[in-house]
């Protein structure tokens, strides 16, 4: 085989397995919605649009949860989310759809920083690779210019 074929073997490889991953983490993420003792919901507002989020962390720090964004101008996103803590920021895939009649699932990572008891939603730059994206470099995402900071609710 051509180095130019082994390469492109090496990447279908990687895309088909990037691909395959994303289908257990939602019945993981199903199953430990469950456990709503855990749960911790939060609720944010910029000008007209808005944002709901519930998070489950389990013993061993995995976080999984859902998030709603109501935009005014565009269709609300809903999704859920997986991720872990670093230190006192949260790193979360979102894998999320746009309005109610897209079938088009998306996915992209955000950070929100755990701030008393509020999580502020970060913004950095994100790069694609092989199919999956993440932020170029944790160290360089603003949390004091992101969209919605998150405050601390009673879960309904």
């Amino acid at each position: 085989m051509n180095k130019s074929g082994y390469i492109l073997s090496l990447l279908v490889a990687g895309l088909l397995f990037s691909c395959s991953q994303g289908t257990d983490k939602k019945s993981e993420i199903g199953a430990t919605a469950l456990d709503s003792a855990n749960m911790k919901c939060y609720v944010a507002a910029d000008g007209v649009d808005s944002a709901t989020l519930s998070l489950i962390t389990d013993k061993n720090g995995k976080v999984t949860g859902s998030m709603v964004i109501n935009y005014l101008e565009k269709g609300d996103s809903h999704g859920e989310l997986l991720g872990k803590f670093h230190g006192d920021t949260l790193f979360v895939d979102y894998s999320f759809q746009i309005g109610e009649t897209n079938k088009t699932f998306y996915k992209n990572p955000l950070a929100l920083l755990k701030k008393d008891g509020n999580l502020m939603m970060g913004v950095g730059q994100i790069e694609t690779f092989l199919g999956k994206s993440a932020f170029v470099d944790n160290n360089k995402i603003n949390f004091e210019r992101g969209r919605f900071n998150f405050s601390l609710t009673d879960c309904k």
